[in-house]
């Protein structure tokens, strides 16, 4: 039982992260892809730039700044270089953003994190 509210809170951040990118002017292309090397919980798309967004929600917002870590980044780098190009058919440019989600806090968004 646990786990299963996990996995909703989870789903949940994730619908709550691409609403405020839309908000922002993204538009969502698509959500938990997944790949057999990790999954990637949000596309989105803006003027020329495609971004693999990584959601991560803590119930405490201190708890936040340890959320990702490089391990992390790695597995969803791998699972973009297995569909980046499925995306950015158009010669956009691409990275890979992070975005912290806490009750009672504004959605911390993280771009371009991953820089190997």
């Amino acid at each position: 039982m646990k786990r299963q509210r996990a996995e909703q809170r989870g789903r949940d951040a994730e619908q709550e992260a691409a609403d405020w990118l839309a908000e922002q002017g993204w538009e969502i292309l698509a959500n938990r892809v997944r790949t057999p090397v990790g999954e990637i919980d949000l596309i989105a798309k803006r003027e020329g730039l495609i971004a693999f967004v990584e959601v991560k929600y803590r119930r405490v917002a201190a708890d936040l700044d340890h959320a990702i870590d490089m391990r992390r980044l790695s597995r969803v780098a791998a699972a973009v270089e297995a569909v980046g190009h499925d995306y950015a058919t158009g010669g956009e440019d691409w990275r890979i953003d992070v975005i912290l989600l806490a009750p009672g806090t504004r959605p911390r968004h993280i771009t371009n994190a991953w820089q190997p």
